[in-house]
């Protein structure tokens, strides 16, 4: 006889099953299928029919094996353990999997999670008798040694402090305090909170974008800035850079917490984040990054139900850090993988086909997405912020196909990579004439204040000179260069500077992978300095060969090589040269 909480197997189609007599089950319930209890969810009901997802291998599953009922959500263990780790897509850490099962993810093995055997010394910070309110901070525990993990009240519970461990070192599911709300219910704390990956965790307000999340690479901190809780789509074709583009600034922003997902990408491109990460040293610390970031690992060969639901599980972690009061960065690798995750699942559940074969609720989901970054008032009165920055790969490098079009309706930061300049070695190939910034205006103020009044101006200056460019390189390309007046081969020899010496950076030299804003203004400083000086003297009528000092020019090219980032006191040498050259070519022409 079967038991409410149970139903029976009667309709298999890949990833997607039915059972019967399950009307007792709710939507979104987790479930154990057949015999080797595969993890599921319920998707649909219908009356005494539901409709699952099953986030394993489907592969031997019979017709009327059980359907077991969980009585929750897919949800997520948040505590201390999670940073350093590596996770499949449905928050199981790859390396426990591996010492207790090999190199294969078996089918059964559960909902695994963090280690609950370890030992952590615990400091906490409250007192019997203190009262306190969701979302406090009662203790905390040396995560790692870059980040102090804040235990939190979890949301909904207030009241008084009744019970304080005396242990120094807990494991995870030890009650750390008792708290007795004002029905007198206790509310037992541990240094653990469940919650379900697809519901946002709670904020007390959202607040204004006000400072930039700083990442060293110039096209992005001056010409098109990231804002910490901001949004960001970074799409492109094969081979334009889109995962060695978010490797950088996972690597070098100077956000607190890296949330870095790999979702549906190629598995030899998810072994070398898996394997250069480790090795990775912090700039800021000297110690190794994963001490501050999450790797969650869901690749192309994996489940497709997994895949789906791979980005909540990285942004439940993300908003976890945030309460506590800290900067996450999330990077979803890629976003058009998840899309055709959720294409496939449509597919087999029968729904009407939208645009390109994906489901109608595409630009629903992906808002739901978006919308979880932000920067926020946390409940415990804390400043946190989430960006996300997700890479979209058209097919083709299509930017007109459905997840790129509705991404783009809801970031704010879209950084267009180019396949010419990919191919022309240009990296990060950024189209600098298709891409944008919704938070130049936001965050002029924090730029004037921080970098130099001047910065804003200059950038409008420089993306202008580039648009110019870009329309004499089409007369350039029918007649040749020299029909065009000195004035206009002038603009395309600054411009050739301004994208070879500014906007091209080496990920792999010292001085060049990460640049201070300081030096980025002074840069940007000396080639609008030289622009000028130069224009000048074409006005006065002097020739463009003469105008045009290689030597000079190549300088400047190469100041992000020649000049150490901590001397900067070396560009005073470079300008007193321009100023010479053109001084003196002045003079001798005019006397």
């Amino acid at each position: 006889m079967i038991k409410m909480n149970e139903g029976r197997i009667i309709y298999i189609n890949g990833s997607v099953i039915k059972g019967s007599g399950m009307k007792n089950f709710k939507l979104r319930e987790m479930v154990l299928a057949g015999e080797n209890k595969l993890i599921g969810e319920v998707i649909g009901i219908d009356g005494e029919i539901a409709t699952l997802q099953i986030y394993e291998e489907t592969e031997g599953l019979k017709l009327k094996e059980v359907i077991i009922g969980l009585g929750a959500p897919l949800s997520l263990n948040l505590g201390p353990g999670l940073l350093g780790n590596i996770f499949d897509g449905i928050g199981r850490p790859l390396e426990m999997i591996y010492h207790q099962y090999g190199d294969f993810i078996s089918e059964g093995i559960g909902l695994l999670s963090l280690d609950f055997q370890k030992l952590w010394k615990v400091t906490i910070t409250a007192d019997v008798g203190m009262i306190i309110n969701e979302g406090s901070e009662f203790g905390w525990i040396q995560e790692t040694s870059l980040v102090s993990h804040r235990m939190l009240v979890p949301p909904g519970v207030n009241g008084e402090i009744v019970f304080k461990s005396e242990t120094e070192e807990c494991r995870l599911d030890d009650i750390l305090i008792k708290i007795k709300d004002d029905k007198n219910q206790i509310h037992e704390i541990k240094m653990y909170q469940k919650w379900p990956v697809r519901k946002k965790r709670p904020i007390r307000e959202r607040l204004k974008i006000t400072e930039p999340l700083i990442t060293g690479q110039r096209i992005l901190d001056v010409f098109f800035p990231i804002a910490k809780g901001g949004t960001v789509a970074i799409p492109g074709g094969f081979g334009t850079g889109k995962t060695i583009t978010q490797h950088q600034l996972a690597k070098w922003s100077d956000a607190d917490i890296i949330v870095y997902i790999g979702c549906g990408e190629r598995g030899n491109e998810m072994t070398d984040v898996l394997e250069e990460f480790p090795g990775l040293i912090d700039p800021r610390s000297g110690k190794p990054i994963m001490e501050r970031t999450v790797l969650i690992a869901n690749t192309s060969n994996m489940p497709v139900a997994a895949r789906e639901a791979s980005i909540y599980t990285g942004i439940t972690i993300a908003e976890y850090y945030r309460d506590m009061g800290y900067h996450v960065a999330l990077m979803a690798d890629s976003t058009s993988r998840w899309a055709e995750a959720l294409r496939e699942i449509s597919g087999r559940l029968e729904e009407m086909p939208a645009e390109e074969g994906y489901p109608a609720y595409l630009p629903s989901r992906l808002s739901e997405f978006y919308e979880r970054a932000g920067s926020a008032m946390t409940l415990g009165h804390k400043e946190g912020s989430i960006t996300i920055i997700g890479a979209v790969s058209p097919a083709g490098g299509d930017f007109s196909e459905p997840v790129t079009e509705n991404t783009k309706r809801y970031v704010n930061v879209f950084l267009a990579l180019d396949k010419k300049l990919a191919y022309a070695r240009h990296y990060p190939s950024i189209n600098w004439l298709n891409s944008y910034s919704g938070y130049v205006k936001m965050l002029e103020g924090w730029y004037e204040q921080h970098a130099g009044e001047e910065i804003i101006s200059l950038r409008g200056e420089m993306l202008q000179l580039l648009q110019e460019e870009a329309s004499l390189q089409d007369i350039v390309q029918l007649v040749g260069e020299d029909v065009l007046p000195d004035f206009q081969r002038l603009i395309i020899e600054i411009a050739r500077v301004l994208k070879v010496g500014f906007l091209q950076q080496n990920a792999f030299h010292k001085e060049d992978a990460f640049v201070p804003l300081e030096k980025q203004y002074e840069m940007l400083k000396i080639i609008d300095y030289l622009y000028k000086k130069a224009g000048r003297c074409i006005k006065e009528g002097i020739p463009i060969s003469k105008v045009r000092n290689r030597e000079i020019f190549d300088e400047v090219i190469k100041i992000k090589y020649n000049v150490p980032n901590n001397n900067l006191g070396m560009l005073q040498d470079i300008r007193k040269r321009i100023e010479d050259y053109y001084d003196d070519l002045l003079n001798k022409y005019s006397g």
